[in-house]
């Protein structure tokens, strides 16, 4: 099923405004009263293994990255342990995950330049952190945001589906969808504010059939994909 966050189907994103500051607020405020604190579903260490991790996850579920990482973290937890260990022996680590060769070998590269140009250390900025192999801008946006405790926000799927049919920050690619958060989100939930949509998305308003009626903002939807009156 497409994303859809418009009153009618059929009208363009490109059509479709977003919601007041207000509403805004209020939506924010329902997902904080329901998880004050939220927290991200990947397992780690330290900085670095949550870098490790995030690469990993791409096209993958968040559980099955935590159940080959486990064993990953406990042999190694940082750069020079991960290099040490080699990328034939991450690679059957982590061959579960899918896309598991390509991320095996950015695992490793990612360590060697760690080791070179950081000192070992996970860098706290968005541009450094994409000089890593395997880093994009949303990975890095999630490492700043947990590790660092930056406001930015991470679109991955989830997010860009309930940014649209809640109309928080309408947009047709996921660099829009982005920006009009950065905009949008009240500073006082901008901390948290990418995993409450995450955690929403993954478990209340899913893709196929959403769970409108545990949803806690239902009577402020009016997306076209809303399952109750």
């Amino acid at each position: 099923m497409p994303i859809s966050n418009s009153p009618k189907r059929g009208v363009s994103r490109a059509a479709v405004k977003a919601r007041k500051p207000a509403e805004i607020r209020e939506i924010f405020s329902r997902f904080r009263a329901v998880r004050p604190e939220p927290q991200g579903e990947l397992e780690y260490l330290n900085a670095f293994t949550l870098l490790v991790a995030v690469v990993l996850s791409a096209q993958a579920t968040d559980a099955g990255v935590n159940k080959a990482t486990r064993r990953l973290f406990a042999l190694a937890d940082t750069p020079e342990k991960m290099l040490a260990l080699g990328e034939e022996t991450v690679r059957e680590l982590i061959r579960t995950i899918g896309l598991y060769r390509t991320k095996a070998k950015n695992v490793i590269l990612l360590s060697q330049r760690l080791i070179e140009a950081f000192g070992s250390t996970v860098p706290a900025s968005r541009e450094a952190l994409e000089t890593l192999p395997g880093v994009g801008r949303k990975t890095a946006n999630v490492v700043l945001n947990i590790a660092f405790g930056e406001i930015t926000h991470a679109v991955d799927t989830h997010v860009f589906r309930v940014a649209n049919r809640l109309r928080i920050a309408p947009g047709k690619t996921v660099l829009q969808v982005e920006l009009g958060l950065e905009k949008a989100v009240p500073a006082e939930f901008g901390r948290h504010a990418h995993h409450w949509l995450i955690l929403h998305g993954r478990y209340t308003c899913k893709a196929l059939r959403p769970a409108c009626e545990s949803c806690v903002v239902a009577d402020l939807c009016d997306s076209a994909d809303k399952r109750i009156a």
